[in-house]
């Protein structure tokens, strides 16, 4: 016996509520297989639902478009901020610059090591240090540092910077539409389980099955069949 199931995507919900609407749309009232009611409220609903998935996916496709370029500036940015504090260390290294002003960039005095940049909090952190640590250094007569000069540096944490605030404002708003339509659902899935409740009960007592099945997807419910059993079925007829 095939069973049914709820739809568990927003397309696929979307679709069933249509397919109910539209059925509504065409049927005389005294025929159709579901209250006026039920009918009433999955036409209010529907392009509350809609809305809401076509801006949570305009959302989502936006940020998504914005991240790849977005990457590129990260690679970037991390790229020139680990090379400034690489040749700052071997300038220590060569006595060019006092050990003790490594304290300038936040860099600990005992290693050469560069710190973690693997996350864009920690290049947004460590690339603010670097500038203003290179340019307190300047400040007091320090020579400054080049390939990359402090200028450069700058140039590419400051568009990496852009694109890390516009991202983390773009994820805000996903999360935000994702959230909205997130508590639609439960409300998408009681009118669809009433509907379809309501659809099965009306053609209950149609025979042959496949005739009252028929009937019921044509209001839009989905069956599935179990392994093997449209192979006994077809044997059957």
């Amino acid at each position: 016996m095939p069973y049914r199931r709820l739809p568990n995507t927003d397309q696929a919900r979307i679709r069933a509520l249509k397919a109910v609407v539209v059925k509504g749309d065409i049927c005389n009232v005294y025929d159709l297989a579901v209250s006026l009611k039920a009918l009433t409220d999955a036409r209010n609903f529907l392009p509350k639902f809609e809305a809401a998935q076509a801006y949570y996916t305009e959302c989502f496709e936006r940020q998504a478009r914005a991240g790849r370029k977005h990457q590129a500036n990260v690679k970037t940015a991390r790229l020139y901020i680990s090379h400034f504090i690489q040749v700052l260390n071997l300038a220590v290294i060569r006595s060019e610059v006092r050990i003790a002003h490594k304290e300038y960039y936040g860099l600990d005095v005992s290693n050469n090591n560069v710190p973690d940049l693997a996350t864009e909090a920690a290049l947004a952190e460590w690339g603010r240090k670097v500038v203003d640590g290179e340019n307190k250094r300047i400040s007091q007569g320090g020579i400054p540092i080049y390939n990359p000069t402090i200028a450069k540096v700058r140039v590419h944490y400051d568009i990496f910077m852009d694109s890390y605030e516009k991202q983390k404002n773009l994820q805000s708003l996903t999360a935000r539409s994702l959230e909205a339509l997130a508590s639609m659902r439960a409300e998408a899935d009681r009118l669809i389980l009433d509907i379809w409740n309501q659809i099965e009960k009306r053609f209950e007592e149609v025979t042959p099955n496949e005739k009252r099945l028929d009937l019921c997807r044509d209001y839009g419910i989905i069956y599935y069949y179990r392994t093997g059993e449209k192979r006994k079925d077809s044997v059957e007829e």
